[in-house]
């Protein structure tokens, strides 16, 4: 008897323990989505295209998510749109660019929008590093 309550008391500690765990992986990931957010927008602004932008935010947001199993492209995208639609003001202009996270096609960089030139088509490619940037393969993983 006193074996079954001991493991009674050891899987009621490990359930708390857990929930208690979960509970600070939420907390982790608010600051994970601001800093994708942060990556993602500083670079679209300062001219870079969609591509490398993503695929420099996305590489932050699994480096540093806290859970079991790695965070797939379409949740990053919704963290970075999260993260920019709750403080508009910390990502000021960065709106303009949250479509090309769902597969809209944005034709000109920020460094474009303030110039009169005529705008480019962002490259399509699939990246050297294996990053797929088409709009059919942008999830694939």
């Amino acid at each position: 008897m006193p074996r079954s309550t001991a493991h009674r008391i050891l899987c009621s500690v490990s359930v708390m323990v857990g929930l208690l765990g979960g509970s600070s992986a939420a907390w982790a990931s608010k600051d994970t989505e601001q800093k994708g957010a942060q990556v993602y927008c500083f670079m679209r602004s300062s001219g870079n295209g969609h591509a490398v932008s993503w695929n420099a935010a996305y590489a932050l947001i699994k480096r540093q998510s806290r859970g079991l199993f790695k965070t797939s492209p379409e949740h990053a995208s919704v963290m970075i749109t999260e993260a920019v639609v709750e403080d508009p003001g910390t990502f000021p202009d960065c709106g303009r660019f949250l479509g090309d996270l769902f597969g809209g096609a944005t034709t000109a960089t920020a460094a474009s929008l303030d110039s009169t030139s005529t705008a480019t088509q962002i490259d399509t490619s699939i990246s050297t590093d294996g990053y797929a940037a088409s709009e059919a393969e942008r999830y694939s993983y």
